[in-house]
């Protein structure tokens, strides 16, 4: 696929325009859906690149969202946090222009495939508001929730359209080095859950691991409906984080 547009959202989140023939193959409505983006070095030709991709070495490959699909156009939407150049995916979107190539594997699923909820509780840092905010603007508009978003900067806030029912919360948290707080001290002082409850719940290991035990464990959300899931790791790259995932899965 190729770049047609990138634009900088916010300070620190860029949002780039992929399209191909193939995409207007894929299913409409499937934002929030996760992929591998494949990409290839600084200065590396789309013939070089295409021949890596069939006879490797494996290019740089990172997992994503897609933020916006429009079948018709034949083009997806990409937010990447803006890391600066210290990771090949923040570098790649920071560099990419118009007419460079990308490669794509997947889609996944969707993260929460049917809404049936009484309450909605949904939080994420930087990285999750993708699928956060997509899995939002799915929902029915009748929904009642709660939703948190850590953010780097009072100017990294987001147009969401989510129901009027679902109260937006944005949490400054201008260190990505330091462990996420603050949306687990206000789930944990949320009263307690009535009726029946989904979440979307997204972001860096450590705040995964203390909501999944808040959620999950001591208010007793059933897995089913508990969407929770570490995108990252505080020190680590994704491939040490996805080692650190199967490690904890399968202990």
């Amino acid at each position: 696929m190729s770049v047609t547009a990138k634009t900088w959202i916010t300070p620190n989140m860029i949002r780039v325009t992929c399209a191909a023939d193939w995409i207007k193959t894929m299913e409409d409505g499937i934002e929030g859906a996760h992929f591998k983006l494949f990409m290839p070095k600084p200065g590396q030709t789309p013939d070089a690149f295409q021949r890596q991709l069939e006879d490797g070495p494996r290019p740089d490959v990172r997992t994503y969202t897609i933020r916006f699909i429009r079948v018709d156009a034949g083009e997806i939407d990409i937010d990447f946090v803006d890391h600066g150049d210290s990771g090949p995916a923040s570098a790649w979107a920071r560099r990419c222009e118009p007419g460079d190539v990308a490669a794509f594997a997947g889609p996944g699923p969707v993260k929460i495939k049917e809404f049936h909820a009484d309450t909605y509780v949904v939080a994420a840092d930087m990285s999750a508001i993708p699928v956060a905010a997509a899995t939002l603007e799915a929902m029915p508009r009748d929904a009642k929730g709660t939703a948190f978003f850590e953010i780097t900067s009072q100017d990294d806030r987001q147009d969401i359209d989510a129901p009027e029912g679902i109260d937006l919360n944005w949490l400054i948290h201008p260190d990505p080095s330091a462990p996420l707080t603050q949306c687990i001290d206000r789930i944990g002082a949320m009263p307690a859950f009535h009726g029946t409850v989904q979440t979307c719940i997204a972001g860096e290991s450590g705040m995964i691991k203390a909501l999944r035990e808040e959620i999950v464990n001591r208010r007793g959300v059933p897995k089913g409906d508990a969407y929770i899931s570490g995108y990252w790791k505080i020190g680590l790259i994704e491939d040490e984080h996805q080692q650190v995932k199967r490690a904890e899965a399968a202990g």
